[in-house]
């Protein structure tokens, strides 16, 4: 029983010759990769009526079980030979095994011990189903923020069933109350019942000051092993700005933009937990991770979460509760945020704004006359600094509604009107791509 952390489409590089630091992804969703039998496995019991299943990812989480277990008993029958060969010296040693240690001298448990208390297991059952994640607590008093598809199942099921915690360390589910979600920018917010003033929370950092190469570690519920108990990992961040298409088995696709990508590992159950940088401070919220490739390729370490600057844009929305207005408008761009690097390399000529890596063909933008390469740089007269802004900026509008934007392709600047689309017609043309 895992969460269906998301498969993010497989992309082919853009014609124009951004380096990848974002691709726009296939609008369908990747089947989810498929395990290869395990020897001497008996049949699988069909489940009752009524009985709770895990809609993905069964195989690979009944695998790595297995696969542990196998490992574990060697490793103790190699262990316990009683030392009968007497030409065979041992040596051993009680020192402690030295602590992996990031930049600046910060050591990993140490960033373990700050953070995962802040980091709790999320159980969603409804309908005789049940998918797993990870959350963050973010107040004392017991608000946890995750992604909207760990909790969609619920939602699905006309807000029947029940969602549960579980605080680090301890081995007893709590009750949750969901207080707020949005289903387009793949963010929840929670509620634990009960809970007390005092609880930890994480810290969010600066996620628009990450750096590709910069260190990171990822923690959550990954395969749903031991709720409490989350799974720790390692990477870099790889790129900045990726645009992917993410789905999962019984999830809805999603087009998600302006995502960090990391090589930290990314499974089933990660979805909702912190990316954290050196600082113990959370800049993204692990959502995704690539799984095939449209020829079948088999992805190895690519993973991406959503910024925390985009999370926090989201919370007084979701902290209204119910649904967040998805009703905004639309525009049908893949963007990034302008960087100096970008500009340095392909010689663009503003100093700050988005650069645009797509245009869904058929949308408002498309009918603008805004192509891949055009740099925006204000909407409605108002400046334009990173593709979060544009984006809040571009749901604060209304479908049908006009809006101005000015930006620049190579040194001209141009101005151009574009009347925004709607969500629905938003979905439409990305099931048809």
């Amino acid at each position: 029983m895992t969460d269906d952390t998301e498969q993010a489409g497989g992309p082919s590089l853009p014609d124009w010759p951004l380096p990848p630091v974002a691709v726009p992804a296939p609008r369908v969703p990747v089947p989810l990769p498929t395990a290869a039998p395990v020897p001497a496995a008996a049949p699988a019991t069909p489940a009752a009526p009524g009985a709770l299943r895990a809609r993905t990812w069964v195989g690979v989480a009944a695998i790595a079980a297995l696969v542990g277990a196998a490992v574990g008993a060697g490793v103790t029958a190699l262990a316990d030979n009683g030392n009968t060969v007497s030409n065979v010296t041992i040596h051993e040693s009680s020192s402690a095994p030295g602590a992996a240690v990031l930049s600046g001298n910060v050591t990993i448990p140490e960033l373990v011990k700050k953070v995962s208390p802040a980091v709790v297991s999320i159980d969603v059952k409804s309908n005789g189903n049940e998918d797993q994640g990870s959350g963050m607590i973010i107040t004392a008093d017991g608000e946890v923020v995750t992604n909207n598809h760990v909790i969609e199942l619920y939602t699905d099921g006309g807000d029947t069933g029940s969602i549960t915690v579980t605080e680090y360390g301890q081995n007893n589910p709590i009750p949750a109350t969901l207080i707020g979600y949005d289903t387009q920018q793949d963010v929840a917010l929670l509620k634990i019942n009960n809970a007390s003033s005092n609880l930890p929370t994480v810290t969010f950092g600066n996620s628009s000051k990450a750096v590709v190469g910069d260190a990171v570690v990822a923690i959550g519920n990954a395969l749903g092993l031991a709720a409490g108990t989350p799974t720790v990992t390692q990477g870099i961040v790889s790129a900045l700005g990726r645009s992917v298409s993410a789905g999962g088995e019984g999830t809805a696709t999603e087009n998600l933009q302006n995502l960090i990508q990391t090589d930290a590992a990314i499974n089933p159950g990660n979805s909702g937990g912190p990316l954290i940088d050196t600082e113990g401070e959370v800049i993204g919220m692990n959502t995704a991770v690539a799984g095939t490739t449209e020829d079948g390729t088999n992805t190895q370490n690519i993973g991406f979460a959503i910024p925390t600057e985009e999370v926090e844009s989201l919370l007084p929305l979701l902290q209204k509760g119910g649904p967040a207005a998805n009703s905004g408008g639309y525009l049908g761009v893949d963007i990034t945020t302008l960087t100096a690097a970008l500009r340095e390399q392909y010689g663009l000529t503003p100093t700050s704004g988005v650069v645009i890596l797509n245009v869904v063909s058929g949308s408002p933008a498309d009918n603008a006359g805004l192509v891949q390469g055009d740099v925006i740089v204000a909407l409605d007269g108002t400046p334009v600094t990173s593709a979060v802004g544009l984006q809040n900026a571009i749901e604060k509008n209304k479908a049908g509604q006009q809006v101005q934007i000015t930006y620049y392709v190579g040194d001209n600047r141009r101005t151009t009107t574009a009347t925004l689309g709607s969500e629905a017609e938003q979905q439409q043309q990305q099931s048809q791509s």
